[in-house]
This record gives structure tokens, sequence and C-alpha cells, in this order.
């Protein structure tokens, strides 16, 4: 019986530990008694948990002011109330945040980092740390922007950190450290007025300023400190419990910020890209409910930060998500939905990349609109409408993310959309925005069901946008084909395949199939003959048509027919002409097939990049789908690198072993043939390895530099043909053809920075095109 005792009692501490995370993490939540009864509460549970559990509690104090940042003044006043009735854990609680700062600064976590200094600002306010010494930590991230030799990102985040802190801090500095702050306020001006914005084009989701400027992230910024400002830092939005608890705050002992200095540049140093603030909705949008805070507004950026947060601590829970968004505080003060929204596609539409994966979001939306569904639904018609008017200058990367999700979202309310009301596009040219975009998004939708219903849920009027009947187009199967060269071997393969024939037989009717390309067919007939490959591929993906994995069984039972057929790069490349012409109508399948052979080394990433620029291709070349192959291509690619990249590092990582642990055997007294003979294998693994990772990067380079060349190619004859031709550069082509060039060096910025020397020497010359060149140097700029 004293057993299960016995375990009991080991156990209570972690016991203990376990509710006072769940304390703290729980506290600001909806419940039945208010935030300061709460506060106080558990300032007095942790107060006497402090001589048993103080480096607990301090752990999990750190742990949310850097993860929960929605509830920042929650937090702040807790450690307010705390350091009032113990000084000392106070002064331990700032040490262990400056630790924690330098710990994210040296780590590249800049984004936990802006919390930990939010925090720090605010516990000015609690009386925790003094106002004079917050003002130098401030002095000091400001003088960054006098360093020499460092990217403007890493001055960039510094003023960031700074501006952003003072909607929280900002009256309570200027009371005590007026002159001061004003010089750091003219300090900063001075810089935003120097730095320069050449990336800003290529990280705005529209090209127009009308009807919401697009403004670049520290610029907007300034704007709504400058206005804070003016109206003397009075700021309505941010709930600030230590109020309620001034009497005692106003007691407290307050601490000085250790000297903080920051971290100096380095190597490894990878600071946040720089951001174009999305906007989207103003107070005319809603003009029923409470009134939305102008742009320029801190309340604006208030919200927004809030809400980015929930969105950051809860996205891999949606339901929980959703409910956090619409629980947000003072929501009967201002639109909520329409802040949600808002935010929502912000983020969707960042560039170069969404914090979190696509699909979340159009999970998060589907389930807000569950909760709300008097209201929140409208607003997203009303977002979906808006979004769609504004097609013409929207950047295409943003195109294509507003394609995936309104198709997904489509797809889980029955498809139903007012198609009538987009019938405007019937009447424009079909390689415009609009009439572009639905065409795209049919063909999604029937990614997602399938032709017929696609076919019966949209107005006949809009057939010439609705998706062709995805059937395979086998041109020997037609008697009318029968004077076609190859007609008849291709009758022999479709029999012997159907009788299950072995590689050996295909190979030996393929035998008779003439060569086009020269006069007598050598023994073996094995060099490149157009007319083999098209005959035998034909005719497999025509018996293969039913299924995907109809297809990937024929691809793998024939892979030996395929390498050998395939086997020079105009055998490769004839392969993926013959894929699309028997699928052409189907573009899911292509994309499938080519990912397929690409997996299995049927085809090579530099032949896919060679294939999509190829005149045969010129036709859908803006289509969706052809880009979609083209960047799993380059992943594909990119994962390969850090694949063998990262057996190279394994391998190096047991020899350091081995030889560490040989070492520490001192007293073994082997002789050093028997620690040659162990590591002998492992160094010739390594240099195996090592060659593998430079063939891998030669591979890796030459793809891109494939593709930057034919987009250089392909635009400079559209700029000739154009000026020579007197007619206007701007055409939706040639839009669709110079957002996709950005969008490759936005979507794989990580891979394509260690090559920029090569591109800058042999492709983005002085010489080149200024349209062209133009998007290598904001993508320079990007990090500068």
């Amino acid at each position: 019986a004293g057993q299960p005792h016995k375990r009991r009692r080991t156990s209570e501490p972690s016991e203990i530990e376990e509710r006072l995370e769940s304390l703290i993490c729980r506290v600001g939540e909806k419940s039945n008694s208010s935030l300061e009864s709460n506060l106080e509460g558990l300032a007095g549970v942790l107060e006497a948990d402090l001589p048993n559990y103080k480096s607990k509690i301090l752990r999990i104090l750190c742990t949310v002011a850097r993860l929960l940042p929605e509830k920042l003044t929650v937090y702040t006043t807790l450690v307010g109330l705390l350091n009032a009735r113990n000084y000392n854990f106070g002064g331990e609680f700032v040490e262990a945040m400056i630790r924690q700062l330098k710990e994210c600064l040296k780590v590249n976590m800049y984004n936990e980092a802006v919390h930990l200094v939010r925090f720090l600002s605010d516990l000015v306010n609690c009386h925790v740390i003094a106002a004079p010494s917050m003002v130098a930590m401030f002095e000091n991230f400001v003088s960054v922007t006098q360093e020499e030799d460092v990217p403007q990102v890493r001055c960039d985040w510094y003023m960031f950190a700074f501006l952003s802190s003072l909607p929280w801090v900002g009256k309570e500095l200027y009371e005590k450290k007026d002159a001061e702050m004003d010089r750091l306020l003219s300090q900063t001006e001075s810089y935003l007025k120097r730095r320069q914005k050449i990336h800003v084009p290529m990280l705005q989701v529209w090209t127009a300023d009308k009807p919401h400027p697009q403004e670049e992230y520290l610029d907007c910024l300034w704007s709504q400190i400058q206005k804070l400002k003016k109206d003397r830092w009075q700021e309505r939005h941010i709930l600030r419990p230590y109020l309620a608890f001034d009497s005692i705050l106003c007691e407290a002992l307050q601490h000085n910020l250790p000297p903080f200095t920051p971290p100096p540049h380095t190597e490894d140093s990878v600071y946040p890209m720089p951001r174009v603030i999305f906007r989207m909705f103003d107070y005319t949008d809603d003009p029923e409910g409470p009134v939305m805070p102008g742009s320029h507004s801190v309340e604006r950026f208030v919200i927004e930060e809030n809400l980015h947060c929930i969105i950051k601590s809860h996205w891999k829970e949606r339901k929980t998500c959703a409910a956090q968004l619409l629980s947000y505080p003072g929501n009967n003060k201002i639109p909520l939905n329409y802040h949600i929204v808002e935010v929502i596609f912000a983020e969707l539409f960042q560039l170069p990349s969404p914090p979190h994966i696509e699909v979340m979001y159009t999970t998060l939306l589907i389930e807000l609109c569950k909760l709300q569904p008097g209201s929140l639904p409208q607003v997203l018609a009303q977002a979906t409408e808006m979004l769609y008017m504004r097609l013409d200058t929207m950047n295409t990367t943003c195109v294509d993310r507003f394609i995936n999700w309104f198709s997904h979202h489509l797809s889980n309310f029955q498809f139903r959309w007012s198609w009538e009301d987009w019938s405007d596009c019937l009447t424009q040219d079909l390689e415009k925005p609009k009439p572009k975009f639905v065409r795209e998004v049919l063909e999604k939708c029937m990614r997602l069901s399938y032709h017929q219903r696609i076919i019966d849920i949209v107005p006949a009027s809009f057939s010439v946008l609705s998706p062709a009947n995805p059937v395979c187009i086998y041109k020997y199967g037609d008697e009318s084909n029968r004077s076609l060269p190859g007609y008849t071997v291709a009758l022999c393969l479709t029999i012997a395949i159907k009788n299950k024939a072995s590689n050996d037989e295909i190979f030996s009717i393929l035998k008779d199939v003439p060569n086009p390309n020269q006069d007598d067919d050598d023994d073996e007939g094995f060099t490149f003959n157009p007319l083999k490959i098209e005959v035998f591929v034909q005719t497999l993906l025509h018996l293969a048509a039913k299924s995907f994995s109809h297809s990937f069984s024929a691809l793998a039972k024939f892979h030996e027919v395929f390498k050998t057929l395939a086997e020079s790069d105009e055998g490769k490349l004839h392969v993926l002409r013959v894929v699309y012409e028997v699928w052409k109508n189907h573009p899911q399948m292509i994309a499938v097939l080519v990912d397929k052979m690409i997996r299995t080394q049927i085809v090579d990433c530099a032949a896919v990049a060679n294939w999509i620029f190829s005149s045969e291709l010129a036709h859908d070349f803006t289509r969706f789908y052809i880009w979609e192959i083209l960047h799993s291509t380059i992943r594909k690619m990119n994962k390969h690198v850090l694949k063998i990249h990262k057996e190279l590092e394994e391998t190096k990582a047991r020899l350091a072993r081995q030889h560490k642990r040989r070492d520490s055997d001192d007293d073994d007294d082997d002789d050093d043939r028997s620690s040659d003979r162990e590591d002998g294998p492992l160094e010739e693994q390594i240099e195996r390895l090592q060659e593998k990772v430079e063939s891998a990067q030669s591979e890796q380079k030459n793809l891109f530099l494939v593709i930057f060349q034919r987009f250089i190619m392909l635009l400079t004859e559209h700029l000739v043909r154009c000026e020579t031709g007197g007619i206007d550069v701007f055409t939706p082509w040639y839009k669709s053809c110079i957002e996709r060039l950005q969008q490759i060096f936005l979507q794989h910025h990580q891979i394509i920075q260690q090559y920029m020397v090569t591109l800058e020497n042999l492709l983005f010359t002085a010489e080149l095109d200024h349209h062209i060149l133009a998007v290598f140097q904001q993508f320079c700029a990007l990090q500068a």
C-alpha cells in the first residue's frame, strides 16, 4: 500500500511546476473574475512558490515574454507585481531577459527579439525598469545606423525594434527624457531619409497605389509614430492592466538595465527581410460598423501586430486560432472582421513567402466563417470581389496564391459563387489578368472535383474559360492516321505491352523504327531517335491513361527502356515533348508525370527547364501549371544538394567522434596502423561525398544559369520586337514573364544568393536592358 504513496511524493515537484506553467500561460484568457483579481491572485501564488521554484518561474516568464507577445501587457503587469513584492526577483528577471535577448540575436531569432525588446520597454510602465536606462538602450540601437560596412537590413531591424516599442512606452519615456527622445527621433528621421528602397517594387502586392498606397514597412511605421507624437502619445487601443495597480507599482524600486551593446555584424548574421505593408480596406468599406483606424494611426499598427502574433502563436490549431482572433479584446470598438481578413490576406500574399504554409490560411478562413456565419462570409466575399477588381495590377506570385486559396475555399462550399458578376472578363483578351484568373481557378477547381461538375457549376457563357476535358490524345489510335510513320510499330507495341512483354522484347520491336535524323539506322539504334521515343511514350502513356497510379506503374516497369531512349539531352527533351502532346488537356497529369520522371532520373532538372522555355510550350508559357512544374523542379534540385551535404556533415562528425574516442582512450596502446585502418573507410566515404556535393552544386548552379539565360533571351527578343515595331512593351505577356523572373529570385533567394557573383559576371551585366537588369538589382537590394 505504501508504494503508490511514495511514487506520488517524488512526482510532486513536477506536478507543481506543471501547475505553475498552466496558471501563467492561461492568465488573461476569458474567466469569470476580472483580469486584475486574477493577476493579483497569481502574483500571490508565485511569490509563495519563489523560494522553491524561482528558476522555473523565471524560465516560464522569459518564455511567455518571447512566445506570447499578444498578452504582453498582462505579463509585464504580473512581473511588476512580483517586483513590488520581491525586489531581488525583479532584478534577476531583467538580467535573464537581457541574456535571452543576446542569445536570440546571436542565433538570428530577430522576430522573437523584437518581442523581448517590447516587453522590456513595457516594464518601464510597470516601474520595474528605470526610464533613463531604457532610453540608453534605445540610443545604442539607433547608433547601429552609424556603423560602417554593414547591411541596411541590420540597421532596419534595430530601427524597427526601437520604433515599434514606442506605442507602448513612448509617453513614459517622453515625460522623463524628452530632450534625449527628440534627439533619437531626429536621428531616426535622417536615417529613414537616406536609406535606399530599390527593393520595394519586388515586394509590393499591387503595382498601383490606388486606392491604398503600398508602403514600405519602416516608412509606414514612421508615419504612425509621428502621428502618435503629434497626438501627445495618446494611444487608445493597448490593454494596460498595470494602471489598476498604479498605487502598488509606483512604490516599487526600479532596476537599471545592464549596459547593452548590440552584437557586431558577422558572416552568419541573417536579418529579417524588408516588407511592404498590405492595405486592402479603409473606413469606407464598412459604413455600418465601428470606424476602422486610418492607415497612419498607431492603433492600426497595434491591432495588426497583435493579430499577427495570435496567428503565429496558434497557427497549428486552426480552431483555437480562429477563436482567439474573434475574441480579440476591444472587438466592439473596431471592425474586427475586416481587420482579421486583411491581416490573413496580408500574410497569404506576403513576399517572398507567407510566414506559414498556404493551406493553413484556407482552413483558418473556413473556421472563421463557421464561427461567425452571420458576418464573416460577407466580409470575405467583399474582399474576394476587391481582389478580383484589382487583378490588373496584382503581382503574379500573389495571383497564384489567390487562385490556390479561392479554388480550395470554393471546394468547401459546393463551388457556389455568383459567376455572372464576373462576366466582364468574357469580353477581354484571354491573356488579360481577369479571364486568366477565372480560367486558372476553374482548372484548379477541377483538380479538387471532376470535369463535368465544373461544367455544370459555371454559366454556359463561361465555356470559353472552362477547362478542357482532360482526356489523353493518342495519335496512333485513329484509323485515319495509319499513314503516320511508326503507326504499325505502335500497334505491335500495344499488343506486346498488354501481353506483359519484357524490356528486351520492347527493344526488339523498337529496333524496326526508322530514324528520321539519319539515313541508315546503326545496328544498336539507340542514338537519339525521336520517332522511337514518340511511338514508345505515346503508346505506353495511352495504355496507362486510366489513373496516376497506372501511369506510375508503367514508368516503373519500363524504366530501363526510358533510360536508354532518353540517354542524350535531346532524348530527354523529346520525352517531355511527347508527354505534353499526349496530355496537353490535362495539366495536372503533366505536372505529376514530370515530377515522377525527375525522381526516377528519366529526365533531369535542366531538361525540364529547357523544355519549359522551348517554342513548343510558348502557347502555355503563361499558364499556372508550367510555373508549378518549374518551381517544383528547382525545389527538388535544392533538396538533393541539401541531402548530400547533410550526409557529408554527418560522416565528418562520425570521424571526429572516432578521433575523440581514441584520444580519450589513452591507456590503449594500439599502434597507429590500426587507427588508420579504422579511419580509412570513413575518409574514403568523405572524399566520395565531397565529390558528390561538388557535382550536385555545379548541377544546381547550371540549372539557375539555364533558367535565367532563357528568361533573358525571351525578354530581350520581346523588347527588341516592341522597339522596332514601335509598340508598347508592357503587354500582359511581358508583365507575366518579368514577374515570373522576380518570382524565381524571391522563392529561391537563399540558394540564388550563393551564386550572385557568377550571375552578375555572366548574365546580369551592365549592358543588359534596364527592364531586366532592374529585377536583379531589386533582388540584390533585399539583403543589402
